[in-house]
């Protein structure tokens, strides 16, 4: 089972995949360590010392992965300063970054169900109701589509 590739894409040896998005995407996002910060600012987190100790990494790694992703515009940099302390800053999601939570929940998802024996060790849900979220590939038209009924074309 797999994707059809349309027109032009039907003949793979015609075409190389260039200007590929998830290529693109994994130079921004393709390291473990930013994926958990990632995770870690959508459960709350903001503040550089709370990132580097949850994600277990060292305040070095964090300085330099946390300085790529607010250069790209994943986080952005706001200062703030504890009386009697020096000014310091915390890392905000950006809209773009905020757009990465369905690749982090789907990765979530995928772990939980291959990698877990019990499920998984946490569950998100819909606040307002208790009910668990997912995330499904899903038409414009609202079905739920599986992998063998997708179709690649070249955009125009």
């Amino acid at each position: 089972m797999a994707m059809k590739l349309e027109g032009v894409l039907a003949d793979r040896r015609q075409w190389k995949a260039t200007r590929c998005s998830i290529g693109k995407a994994m130079e921004v996002v393709g390291t473990r360590s930013a994926m958990l910060l990632l995770r870690e600012a959508f459960y709350g987190t903001t503040r550089f010392d709370d990132f580097a100790e949850r994600v277990g990494i060292t305040e070095a790694v964090a300085a330099g992965r946390l300085k790529e992703l607010v250069a790209i515009g994943i986080f952005d940099k706001q200062p703030y300063r504890e009386p009697g302390q020096r000014t310091r800053y915390e890392y905000v999601l950006t809209p773009m970054g905020r757009d990465l939570l369905p690749a982090v929940i789907a990765l979530m998802q995928w772990g939980d169900k291959h990698l877990q024996d019990d499920g998984g060790p946490l569950r998100v849900v819909e606040d307002d109701t208790g009910s668990g979220v997912r995330v499904v590939i899903q038409s414009e038209a609202g079905n739920e589509v599986e992998l063998d009924n997708l179709r690649v074309r070249v955009n125009h």
